[in-house]
């Protein structure tokens, strides 16, 4: 039988990205993700469940999303599960799984409230990562978010 290792999920950060760095200088970016799903109950009401989720993203992705998002932006991350087991100092076995993010992409405006970029649509997500358009390099202010 095949095996098949993805995950979609669209919320909102819980608290701004923390990046840190490898050794070798590779950025590793972790995020911490609320999504919310309405779920009826038997007596007929709707309520609201919150499953909170911790995702690691890697390289300019990382970077990318500690410069221009912030506790409470929306986004959409692709990804796989990964399985994470470590000994604490204490001798103690700890594991988790969290996402490992494939691709990371932008829902909303980020930290700047510049005016966007003549030809550049508000709504429009940016994936981490992803390049300006030519006619956004020279666009705007240096403060301005590039999407």
């Amino acid at each position: 039988m095949a095996d098949l290792n993805r995950v979609f999920l669209i919320g909102n950060l819980t608290r701004d990205p923390e990046v840190r760095y490898t050794p070798k200088g590779t950025a590793v970016g972790d995020l911490s993700l609320a999504v919310n799903t309405a779920i009826r109950g038997q007596d007929g009401q709707v309520k609201e469940e919150t499953c909170f989720v911790d995702v690691v993203a890697w390289g300019r992705q990382a970077e990318t999303a500690k410069e221009y998002l912030q506790r409470g932006s929306p986004v959409f991350v692709e990804g796989r599960l990964q399985f994470d087991q470590w000994e604490t100092k204490e001798g103690e076995k700890r594991n988790r799984i969290r996402v490992r993010a494939e691709r990371v992409q932008f829902l909303g405006r980020g930290k700047s409230t510049g005016n966007h970029p003549s030809g550049e649509e508000p709504g429009r997500p940016r994936e981490a990562g992803e390049a300006a358009r030519p006619s956004e390099e020279s666009a705007g202010e240096p403060d301005d978010v590039p999407f």
